[in-house]
């Protein structure tokens, strides 16, 4: 189904969803905060999808603001900066905002005040004339991952290969989730530097058209960045509003609204020719080829009604909760729940020690009075409102029977892999039974299998080649005792045919008879006597 916006644009509309309240008035009252440096800094070093980083810097060092501290380990990686000048404290298994809830090796640097910046690479203002390469490299340095929350290497998901032609750009500017306001703000107050990142991108894709998406809930926003795009005279480009609707910020699911084009299920987007960016990600480009600067910091909402204040701040990155929240007034009461996200997709914290990482968007403290009910988990009453409203078509009850009983082949068999973890199937559920919990518990279990497999696998292999490595070497060691041997034998017949050797032996022989006939003969004259 599609219903049109205007003359040439139709918008579509995806299957299930959820219109939710959206409490986006209370964060977006006041402008961004920029909070400026705390005195410890704590910096996760996985921090985006793919191998960890590795760290450059040891415990003492002194550091500089933008310099390198961990470099990215193979291509889907990235790298880690300094978000402030200091001194190394600590290398260390620090707890960080993930659904494992596991500890990470973190770097802490404790930070002098000074805020001195290092030596950084020329600004690239000039990029229309700058070779692509240059460009990727630029990016992959400054460490920029997807800031929506995907964390997905953005020099990565910019090099789609050779063989994809990619057709259209989106950036991403729906932020659907409610609370979560910081895109909205950074749209209406650097809307130009938006624009500027997606120029550059752009001109590294080379896309036949760009589309910008914002939800229709932010007018100020649509208003700011029609007024910057209209400057930068882009074109082909154009900024879309489309419905208020969860999870239409989703990256398939913005994709279905503005082309009508479905992405097949275990593919990326660039397979079918397209490249979807966040508005955040396309900032932090323009900061590192305009101004030559690494990530070191982002926008995110301070949220909820547990705080005196709910506010947008820009932080650097390993500035812990508890000090951020003190900077914008601190806690109106006590939070009964504390997530690091929205509500629906958001990862639930134990406390508010933990640190903003890349992907940090949001961070909400809920009261009592606000924070959704923890009902106990009853049975499955087969009622398919999950099925109903989930966005991806799947088959939520199944996927939960399924992960209930270990089945993970089964569990696969019904694309277990497309769930986004949007959560509204959980948030329907007249049983309260946590599904996307669910979900995720499978898909860790699968990926640990998969990882066992291949652990298993190569200690096959590596057995495998060296018993291969040992017959070879007892085949070799055989082959050089036949050679020894036959070398011997044929030096031994050589000699044998030597004149001089058999004249030698011929004398022998004679002597030998000589005395044999010497002791015949005097035999018998001895008999006589």
């Amino acid at each position: 189904m599609s219903l049109p916006l205007t003359k040439n644009r139709h918008l579509h509309r995806f299957h299930g969803g959820l219109h939710l309240p959206d409490h986006k008035l209370e964060s977006t009252l006041l402008t961004i905060l920029d909070v400026g440096v705390p005195p410890l800094l704590t910096l996760p070093l996985q921090q985006h999808i793919g191998h960890i980083a590795e760290p450059v810097v040891e415990v003492g060092d002194q550091v500089m603001k933008g310099q390198l501290i961990a470099r990215a380990e193979g291509f889907v990686s990235a790298p880690l900066h300094a978000p402030s000048s200091g001194r190394i404290q600590a290398i260390e298994e620090r707890p960080f905002p993930h659904p494992s809830g596991l500890p990470t090796r973190a770097i802490l640097i404790e930070t002098d005040g000074l805020d001195e910046w290092g030596p950084l690479p020329e600004p690239l203002p000039d990029f229309e004339q700058t070779n692509r390469d240059l460009l990727l490299e630029r990016i992959r340095w400054a460490g920029i991952v997807g800031l929506g929350g995907a964390t997905f290497p953005t020099s990565v998901k910019l090099s789609p290969g050779k063989n994809k032609k990619i057709h259209t750009l989106i950036l991403n500017g729906a932020e659907c989730e409610p609370y979560i306001t910081c895109d909205d703000m950074l749209m209406r107050e650097q809307a130009e530097r938006i624009i500027t990142g997606l120029a550059v991108i752009r001109h590294i894709l080379s896309p036949n058209e760009c589309l910008i998406g914002i939800e229709d809930n932010k007018p100020e926003a649509i208003a700011a960045m029609r007024e910057a795009l209209k400057a930068a005279e882009l074109e082909a480009t154009e900024i879309i509003e489309i419905p208020t609707k969860y999870p239409s910020g989703g990256e398939k699911q913005l994709i279905y609204i503005l082309t009508g084009e479905e992405v097949p299920s275990q593919h990326i987007p660039a397979d079918i020719g397209i490249v979807c960016h966040n508005v955040g990600t396309a900032a932090a480009v323009a900061d590192a080829v305009i101004d030559g600067k690494p990530l070191l910091s982002r926008t995110l909402t301070l949220g909820g009604d547990a705080l005196k204040q709910a506010q947008n701040v820009h932080s650097p990155l390993g500035a812990s909760i508890h000090w951020l929240i003190e900077q914008i007034g601190g806690y109106k009461t006590q939070a009964k729940r504390l997530v690091m996200g929205g509500p629906m997709m958001g990862v639930p914290l134990r406390n508010d020690d933990y640190p903003i990482v890349k992907g940090s968007n949001c961070l909400l403290a809920l009261s009592p009075e606000q924070a959704p009910p923890e009902e106990p988990a009853r049975p499955c009453i087969r009622c398919g409102e999950c099925a109903r409203v989930c966005p991806v078509e799947l088959l939520p009850q199944q996927l939960y029977w399924h992960t209930r009983a270990k089945d993970f082949d089964e569990v696969q068999s019904y694309d277990l892999f497309d769930c986004i973890e949007c959560g509204c199937c959980a948030y329907v559920c007249p049983s309260y039974i946590p599904l996307v919990q669910y979900y995720r518990y499978a898909k860790s279990e699968i990926w640990s299998q998969e990882e066992e497999k291949k652990k298993a696998d190569l200690a096959r292999q590596r057995h495998e080649a060296r018993q291969a490595r040992l017959a070879r070497l007892e085949h070799e060691r055989k082959a050089r005792l036949r050679k020894k041997k036959e070398a011997l034998e044929k030096r031994g017949a050589g000699k044998a045919d030597d004149p001089k050797k058999a004249a030698i032996q011929a004398a022998l022989k004679r002597v030998e008879a000589r005395k044999a006939a010497q002791t015949a003969t005097a035999a018998p004259n001895g008999d006589s006597t």
